[in-house]
C-alpha cells in the first residue's frame, strides 16, 4: 500500500495554508529536482503530442544546443 492510500501515512506529509491566488510557484523546498523532474515529464509528452510532433531521438552529442558564454571577471 502506498503512502497516499493509507490516512496514517499522510500524517507526515507537509501542509500550508495559503491564500488563494497567492500560493508560492516555487516547489525547490518541498520537491527534489527528481520529482520535479518527474513532475514535468507527463507535461513534455503531452506538449509534443498536442503540436503533432514526434519527441526528438537523437544522441546527446548531437542534441542542437548554444553555448553562451558571460564576461571573464
Amino acid at each position: 500500500m502506498d503512502q497516499g492510500d493509507d490516512p496514517l501515512g499522510r500524517v507526515s506529509w507537509p501542509v500550508r495554508r495559503c491564500v488563494l491566488g497567492e500560493e508560492s510557484d516555487d516547489l525547490s523546498e518541498q520537491t527534489t529536482a527528481s520529482e520535479r523532474i518527474a513532475m514535468m515529464w507527463p507535461l513534455a509528452l503531452e506538449a509534443w503530442r498536442v503540436a503533432g510532433l514526434p519527441i526528438p531521438d537523437y544522441a546527446r552529442e548531437d542534441t542542437p544546443c548554444r553555448l553562451v558564454r558571460g564576461p571573464k571577471e
